[in-house]
């Protein structure tokens, strides 16, 4: 079957890797047009723009889709399916009826829970256990199409939204070769989505990615690998940006005095206040609302990230200090 593929991020690549191994023939790829990046914030190509580049695929990069031009691009490939993986923009009603079998689309959750452009990001900041990808058959609203397949996928405890892409991007490829498989047979048929069940996933900024140490400890473990790596979660310190890596939780804790003699016994901590850093011998504790977290890495603005306890022999704390 002729397939366009629209697809943008490094996420994409294993179902466009898939695809053209396939008996299927992707006739040309859709991409979003290159963005700045790096310190000089030139101009860069997508990662599946590059990759259709090396394959020797067109690459169409319109700035809108619903453009006449672009739509009689589109029209031009008689392409039998168009298929879709984080492409970064809506398809517009005239594209959607242009291939004969319309555009499939691999979603990131199991819809139609965490409809929208972060559901695996929202699956870790609500605690899921279980997330997964589906196929469906692209419409105008928001995620709403008929289902034509599921897979699922457990989320570890230490997941990173990134973590959890790479393993759906594996295993969503699959399903996407399954469904378009099934589609060009003639034996896969997409059947309506519950109407029960439905949440939305928006796009999560990096004020969003801001942590709140007035947060339970297990708020801020969550909000860290949610949005790691991208956009990354941030605090600050006297006035400046530091960006933090995943944190895992500190126990048990004990409150000053609650000892005889005030000393602590082996692997006990005191309470911290909501943002106060202690620094032991070999780990980094900040204060939350409730347990304290032990910090992974840490990246002040303009450097790389490092270990928190290289950062905080460097950072020549004093006592008391505090993230805002």
């Amino acid at each position: 079957m002729r397939l366009l593929f629209a697809g943008t991020p490094q996420t994409a690549l294993p179902s466009l890797r898939l695809l053209l191994e396939s008996s299927h023939e992707v006739v040309a790829v859709l991409t979003r047009p290159d963005a700045p990046a790096g310190r000089g914030r030139t101009p860069r190509p997508s990662p599946v723009a590059l990759a259709a580049e090396q394959a020797g695929l067109p690459v169409l990069k319109p700035r809108r889709l619903a453009d006449p031009e672009t739509l009689a691009a589109l029209r031009s490939l008689n392409a039998e399916l168009a298929v879709v993986v984080a492409y970064g923009a809506l398809v517009p009603e005239p594209a959607l009826a242009i291939p004969r079998h319309g555009w499939v689309n691999l979603h990131f959750s199991i819809l139609p829970s965490w409809r929208g452009a972060a559901p695996v990001q929202h699956a870790i900041l609500h605690g899921d256990e279980v997330t997964g990808a589906t196929t469906f058959r692209l419409e105008p609203d928001l995620d709403t199409g008929p289902i034509y397949g599921t897979v699922t996928e457990p989320i570890r405890p230490d997941d990173t939204a990134g973590d959890l892409l790479n393993r759906l991007a594996r295993t969503g490829a699959r399903l996407l070769l399954d469904t378009v498989d099934g589609i060009a047979a003639g034996v896969l048929a997409p059947r309506p989505q519950p109407t029960e069940g439905v949440s939305y996933a928006p796009k999560i900024t990096p004020a969003d990615a801001r942590i709140s140490w007035s947060s339970p400890a297990f708020h801020v473990d969550r909000l860290i690998r949610a949005v790691t790596p991208e956009p990354g979660a941030w605090t600050t310190l006297a006035g400046r940006r530091i960006v933090l890596g995943p944190v895992r939780l500190a126990e048990p804790q004990h409150a000053p005095g609650a000892t005889d003699d005030g000393s602590l016994a082996p692997g006990e901590i005191r309470v911290l206040a909501p943002g106060e850093i202690r620094v032991e011998r070999d780990r980094v504790l900040v204060g939350t609302a409730t347990t304290p977290v032990i910090l992974g890495t840490v990246q002040p603005a303009g450097r790389r990230a490092m270990p928190a306890e290289a950062w905080a022999r460097g950072a020549r704390l004093a006592p008391g200090a505090r993230f805002e």
